[in-house]
């Protein structure tokens, strides 16, 4: 690097490479790409100033936000142009800003194997680390980061009640599928009927991206306020009806046009929508069960019939 002041400032490209963190090979195909404002040719060289390195870290730090290179090059264009980017980092920031009061805690792994019965299982905590329950915590193997405690103890109150570790899990890994397609509909649903009017700019103007962000900020809590309420509807409707069953309780007919809620497994559910889209899933399941009941009936009738005509054939 050679010059006098911050303004001149001057990188050969491995001196770019360090001061940013990028590889040689990374900065040459961002200039491919057109990320990086052309270098000035000095003999055989290409010669950076502070602009290339300022850009290299706006693109890594849009990278850590979960942008897209090719987002990230309609946004510089658009920085390039004269638009700020303030209102959209300001979404960005709101967007993966924390979507829960709950504050990550830190347990050891002595507290841990206390909480679950004083026994080590390497293969327990191997699958919670997995599943996002534990982070291992660089440098040290005795102590984890925890991001949801309350994740943590509904575990340990299901261990204690007698449940086996590996129903846990699996419990887990269902029930979070489920809740993952509940998150996608209701984004869907929230950039159907809220967001869609500010989709037309990309990226969207400084303005529309402030009233974007104010937006997630008051409708954050709803969805959340959404599956608690339904979530308590539907276990005081099916503890009702569980207890009738093992209690001996007759239970009640299906009246002909009502309806009945059925629990199916997670990548069912994930299947059925790939196939015909979100809003279809109940109808799509609605008309193959429907289609099902047909048949076996008409299965049933052939083989009725056919068992029939054996006994009036038979001597």
């Amino acid at each position: 690097m050679t010059g006098a002041g911050a303004q001149a400032a001057e990188y050969r490209i491995e001196d770019l490479a360090h001061a940013s963190g990028a590889t040689v090979r990374t900065i040459r195909a961002y200039q491919d790409r057109g990320l990086l404002p052309t270098p000035e040719r000095r003999g055989r060289a290409n010669v950076y100033r502070e602009t290339h390195l300022a850009r290299l870290r706006q693109i890594a730090d849009l990278l850590d936000r979960g942008y897209t290179l090719a987002s990230i090059k309609e946004l510089l264009e658009a920085w390039d142009a004269g638009r700020g980017l303030g209102g959209v980092l300001g979404l960005v920031a709101e967007v993966h800003g924390p979507w829960t009061d709950e504050e990550a805690d830190r347990i050891s792994r002595r507290e841990l194997d206390a909480r679950f019965g004083g026994r080590q299982d390497d293969e327990a905590i191997a699958e919670a680390v997995e599943l996002g329950v534990l982070e291992r915590v660089p440098g040290r193997d005795d102590e984890f980061l925890v991001p949801s405690p309350q994740e943590l103890a509904v575990a340990v109150e299901l261990y204690g009640a007698g449940v086996p570790l590996p129903a846990i899990s699996g419990h887990l890994r269902e029930l979070r599928g489920q809740v993952e397609h509940i998150a996608s509909r209701f984004l869907e649903f929230t950039t159907e009927h809220v967001f869609a009017r500010y989709l037309g700019h990309r990226p969207p103007t400084d303005s529309d991206a402030a009233e974007v962000a104010s937006l997630v900020r008051r409708l954050r809590p709803l969805a959340q306020q959404t599956v608690d309420a339904e979530l308590a509807r539907a276990m005081r409707t099916f503890a009702t009806r569980h207890l009738h069953h093992h209690l001996g309780a007759e239970e009640t007919a299906i009246a002909e046009d009502a309806t009945r809620p059925v629990l199916l497994p997670a990548r069912t559910t994930q299947a059925v929508q790939e196939l015909v889209g979100a809003e279809r899933v109940a109808d799509f399941v609605t008309a193959a069960t429907e289609r099902e009941v047909h048949a076996r009936t008409l299965d049933d009738l052939t083989a009725t019939h056919t068992k029939e005509g054996e006994i009036n054939e038979s001597p």
